[in-house]
């Protein structure tokens, strides 16, 4: 078997990419007839992409707007694209957050509205709640992203510090007809976490909004507290006359692009092992997981014979403590690198398929046996690292960061752990 394992890590994360990209997945989900009006909004790391290919395909009137991450936009004659901050929201998706708001308001039950998400539409739709700033969301957002915080937990606190989030735009949008098509970037591929479903109706509440903060010791302002404790504050529940004329359909998901890699991985005459597509928790401890079933494999052949490669999915979670940089995937390959220690035959690749790890310039990381050894010539020590939160740190000196640039899509973290016999 003739296996260049650098380059098989490539190919199997450019697969899952690819199955998760609009182009070719929207079309089944659009009305029959393609010849009417539409307005179109959308938020997100894959709005551009998404407003691309409908623009590419839809045959009546279009016009409308979407938000996207700086750098991810793409180019579309009738549909406008507006880039945003992210991970941290700012003025600019605050504006177009308003903007989409008012496209919708005052349409007639004969409009059509197509609404297009993906993962980072939470941020780049940032329009603050009454009486709330966008500053008070920076700063809650900020410290959610240091917490350790899970995505779903985030989410519930934006859709209640939000004036479109968790069902709100949907119910501006009553009567017209509103079909939402999402690309999902969160663990069980909820819609009411995708962007903080803003077309569908929330299940949480502002009291788990306000414990949420509370068990993080995340301190608020007391005008912040004040909205949570208000029934103004509450999202659109399920049954809600409003969402009656509201759909949404997921394009795309975590599992198409398992799926993807898992069967380019059979075509090289490898057994995938796909351990899931929603797994959660720190980083640095689903990392040893994955190490530990890696040295299973070599030791006894279980759960399968090498050559193999191990598949996953999800969104893990990074606790900061240091000063260092690095998103949740590098910080899971410099883990998986310390658990390792250049173990022979096992190679791998941790990555988000958005191209951007955390707020960084890369995707992720790639090791191999013999990056252990670079590192202990370089002086280089993974645990104190690891102490800092500096993956990039550590593996931009060893020239083994993945850099993608963006993808424009967004179905979350992929790791690959390429196991051949020794």
């Amino acid at each position: 078997m003739d296996i260049q394992p650098k380059e098989l890590l490539q190919q199997l994360f450019d697969s899952a990419v690819a199955a998760a990209l609009p182009k070719g997945n929207l079309a089944e989900y659009l009305p029959k007839d393609t010849r009417q009006k539409a307005v179109v909004i959308g938020a997100g790391k894959a709005a551009a992409s998404m407003a691309a290919e409908l623009d590419a395909i839809w045959e009546g009137e279009l016009s409308g707007v979407v938000v996207t991450r700086y750098d991810h936009g793409a180019p579309c004659e009738r549909i406008e694209v507006i880039e945003a901050a992210h991970p941290v929201p700012d003025d600019a998706g605050e504006r177009v957050g308003r903007r989409i708001l008012e496209l919708v308001e005052g349409l007639g039950e004969d409009d059509l509205v197509i609404c297009l998400l993906s993962g980072g539409g939470s941020s780049l739709l940032s329009l603050p709640a009454p009486g709330l700033t966008l500053s008070d969301k920076q700063a809650i957002n900020k410290a959610l992203l240091k917490s350790g915080a899970a995505i779903d937990e985030m989410n519930c606190v934006r859709k209640h510090l939000s004036g479109i989030k968790g069902g709100r735009l949907a119910a501006a949008a009553y009567p017209a007809r509103l079909i939402a098509l999402g690309i999902s970037d969160v663990p069980g591929d909820e819609a009411t976490v995708i962007a903080s479903g803003p077309t569908v109706a929330d299940p949480t509440t502002s009291a788990q909004a306000l414990a949420i903060l509370d068990s993080y010791g995340i301190e608020v302002g007391a005008h912040v507290r004040a909205w949570l404790e208000s029934p103004e504050s509450e999202t659109v529940k399920p049954g809600d006359e409003r969402l009656s004329k509201a759909e949404f359909h997921m394009i795309a998901t975590p599992q198409d692009a398992l799926d993807a890699a898992a069967h380019l991985a059979r075509s090289k005459g490898l057994a995938p092992l796909v351990l899931g597509d929603c797994i959660e928790g720190e980083s640095r401890e689903v990392a040893k997981v994955h190490a530990a079933i890696a040295k299973q494999i070599l030791k006894c052949g279980q759960p399968l014979q090498a050559p193999c490669v191990i598949l996953s999915g999800g969104e893990t979670t990074v606790t900061i403590k240091g000063n260092g940089r690095g998103g949740r995937n590098s910080e899971f390959m410099l883990s998986l690198f310390n658990e390792l220690k250049g173990q022979a035959g096992v190679y791998a690749l941790a990555a988000d398929t958005d191209g951007i790890d955390g707020v960084e310039d890369n995707a992720g990381a790639m090791i191999t046996p013999e990056l252990f050894a670079q590192a202990e010539a370089a002086g280089l020590k993974a645990e104190d690292y690891l102490a800092n939160n500096d993956s990039y740190g550590f593996f931009s000196q060893l020239g083994a960061l993945v850099e993608t640039g963006p993808t424009r899509t967004n179905v979350n973290d992929f790791r690959a752990i390429l196991v051949l016999p020794k």
